[in-house]
């Protein structure tokens, strides 16, 4: 029973914690965009300046060659 005493101001210490934590989130525009960062995972976004995309750029200039034939 003496645990109880301890136990429950502690929990709800705990509460007034996370509550605080989630309205802090809240007002610091935590979940202003939820669908932004989902998104854009299925876009590239290639910087045309880097080196990979020159490359790949002057690659597609050559006519594409024939597949080999099995």
């Amino acid at each position: 029973m003496p645990a109880l005493y301890v136990m429950i101001p502690a929990a709800l210490l705990l509460v007034g914690v996370a509550i605080y934590i989630f309205f802090w989130a809240v007002d610091s525009g935590q979940y202003d965009d939820l669908d932004g960062p989902a998104h854009s995972v299925l876009f590239d976004d290639q910087d045309p300046n880097h080196l990979a995309g020159i490359e790949e750029a002057n690659h597609s200039e050559q006519p594409p060659k024939d597949p080999p034939h099995a």
